[in-house]
């Protein structure tokens, strides 16, 4: 079978990263619920995740990686053309993050759009920065996935606080003659999405009745069925589809939601755990910031290297699934 073709004139040219300082640990959840430090290791891998404070919001969050980027690498943001910035916690729904952030740096003639596709939403911005950058309107693109979960987490469910943890995560795409993504992958199961949603206007979800005090509800049985099931065929899917084997990978780096997922999906794809890239044991779920903060967390630790061949894949609420097969160019 022909390969098909994927096109792509995108390059990555520059990483940042920023967590809040406050830490909350196993031990602090034990005495706020009914859990310990063994049964959340054991099912989720999670043992510390850092919290936003009290006056630190999800844009406060953007600024703070873009800054990191521009120290680390001399970014010169005046002439980024269009921001992308995933979230499902913004400060407000509008202004959107990715113009407050167009304003917090000064950057004239940008387009701005936040994205919303939960776990999946840093990996669909992606893709989306890459479709921009072909049309040939735009030349630099400001992509950042960013959260504060912990302001959307309910504190008195034990089967969800335990997971959520707030940080961000900025990459800068370029136009470049050598392209650096190879292939892309998307697929959403929107009649399962009552499994896991935070509410806003409406109190139901497909005519059914839902909780509605905007905090995060999730039925992690069911969310687990399906990402172990789903994922490791959009991975084989995404593989095949470019001509690729598992064996090509370097590295693999799923969205962090829960250690059991991502070993149930290596076992299911035959991609060893060892070359796996998480960000949750430190972390905790940060939805749209797990992958870059993953990322970035391995850059910085000497694990990941230019020419690196490194397969994303987001998944979350929607029940949504984005995944991109990239040459590491940083």
């Amino acid at each position: 079978m022909q390969t098909p073709s994927f096109f792509s004139n995108a390059r990555m040219t520059a990483f940042g990263s920023y967590v809040p300082e406050r830490i909350l640990t196993n031990a602090d959840l034990e005495a706020m619920v009914d859990t310990n430090d063994e049964w959340i290791v054991q099912r989720t891998g999670i043992r510390e995740r850092r919290i936003a404070a009290d006056d630190q919001f999800c844009s406060d969050l953007c600024f703070a990686a873009v800054r990191d980027m521009q120290a680390r690498y001399g970014t010169e943001l005046s002439d980024v053309d269009f921001i992308l910035v995933a979230t499902t916690t913004p400060d407000t729904f509008f202004p959107s993050m990715s113009a407050r952030v167009q304003a917090e740096f000064g950057i004239a003639a940008c387009g701005t759009a936040d994205i919303q596709a939960a776990c999946a939403g840093f990996v669909s911005a992606l893709q989306l920065a890459n479709g921009l950058l072909l049309t040939g309107v735009h030349r630099k693109i400001l992509v950042i996935g960013a959260e504060t979960l912990s302001k959307a987490t309910d504190y008195e469910d034990r089967s969800t606080c335990i997971l959520f943890g707030d940080g961000a995560g900025a990459a800068l795409l370029e136009r470049s003659d050598e392209g650096a993504l190879l292939g892309s992958y998307v697929s959403t199961s929107g009649d399962r999405n009552a499994n896991l949603y935070r509410s806003s206007l409406s109190a139901s979800i497909d005519g059914k009745p839902i909780a509605t005090n905007g905090k995060i509800v999730q039925n992690g049985r069911e969310v687990y069925k399906w990402a172990v099931t789903n994922v490791p065929k959009g991975v084989s899917a995404l593989l095949e589809r470019y001509g690729y084997t598992p064996s090509d990978l370097d590295w693999f780096v799923p969205h962090s939601a829960n250690m059991r997922i991502i070993e149930s999906v290596c076992e299911r794809t035959g991609i060893p755990v060892e070359r796996t890239l998480a960000s949750l044991e430190t972390r905790g779920n940060t939805s749209a910031a797990s992958i870059p903060l993953a990322l970035d967390m391995a850059m910085k630790d000497g694990r990941l290297k230019n020419g690196d061949l490194v397969l994303l894949y987001g998944f979350g609420g929607g029940l949504t699934e984005a995944a991109l097969l990239l040459r590491w160019t940083l």
